[in-house]
């Protein structure tokens, strides 16, 4: 195909493209030895903030698969440097969510506090109760930005579709009265800060996912060639609603195309 031989960067998400859960996809060591040895240049670009690169690497390397931290981006991260470039270090910032996320906004120079704030960061919180959302609610109410590091309803897992971010915002939303910024997927902000780090450029980047209305139109955004697999979120019917550029079953029939392109 020639818009795989045309590729020569590439972004890929990871839940329910390369894994679900902890059960890793068909050939997932054979996709990345291949894109070593052509060799492609890759970010893992993922919506879900509950972790940290380091977790995901070790994640992967769990599943037989090496990859450094500085090859992985997530929303947290992307939020952070996003409003890292709006903010002087030291802004007062609320978060929501898990410790990754609170790394993220430390490492680019925030303040972690409860009161006061200038920015309320909100993403997906494991450990959500009554007080959490409160707390949230009453800094946004009392004029704080609202910021979400991503708006899915739902994360692929071994068990199904399960509660995403998007569950926890629109909550914070109804009880604020106040609608988020969101920076991750399907806003182009993900794919924009990955193609730097690699030093990418749009005619001959694609962008990986599972999902159509988060990874394919963020890639269509962000001018990208779009490629979704079926493995995870989205149906093929999805996938052709947004036009995603090329529809593969999963990254092993992806594989077994790009080898032969």
């Amino acid at each position: 195909m020639s818009l795989l031989s045309n590729i020569t960067h590439l972004i890929i998400d990871m839940d329910g493209v390369l894994y679900l859960g902890d059960q890793p996809m068909p050939r997932l060591g054979e996709f990345f030895a291949f894109l070593r040895q052509r060799p492609i240049p890759f970010i893992l670009a993922t919506n879900n903030s509950t972790r940290s690169p380091q977790e995901y690497v070790n994640k992967l390397k769990r599943m037989g698969v090496t990859v450094s931290a500085d090859e992985i981006l997530v929303s947290g991260q992307a939020t952070a440097r996003y409003l890292a470039r709006q903010y002087p270090r030291g802004t007062r910032v609320h978060v929501f969510g898990m410790p990754a996320l609170r790394e993220a906004m430390t490492d680019e120079g925030f303040v972690l506090v409860d009161k006061d704030v200038e920015l309320v960061v909100a993403s997906m919180d494991r450990e959500v109760n009554f007080e959490k959302l409160k707390q949230a609610t009453l800094l946004i109410r009392s004029g704080a930005r609202f910021i979400a590091t991503n708006l899915d309803p739902t994360n692929p897992s071994e068990e199904g579709l399960i509660p995403g971010t998007g569950a926890m915002i629109v909550a914070l939303e109804a009880a604020s009265g106040v609608k988020a910024t969101a920076i991750g997927k399907p806003e182009p902000t993900m794919y924009q800060l990955a193609m730097e780090m690699m030093g990418a450029r749009p005619e001959t980047t694609a962008a990986l996912g599972d999902r159509a209305d988060t990874d394919i139109l963020g890639g269509k955004r962000a001018g990208l060639t779009t490629i979704c697999v079926l493995s995870g979120s989205s149906n093929r019917a999805e996938a052709e609603a947004f036009e995603a550029d090329l529809i593969f079953d999963d990254i092993a029939q992806l594989l077994d195309a790009w080898l032969q392109a």
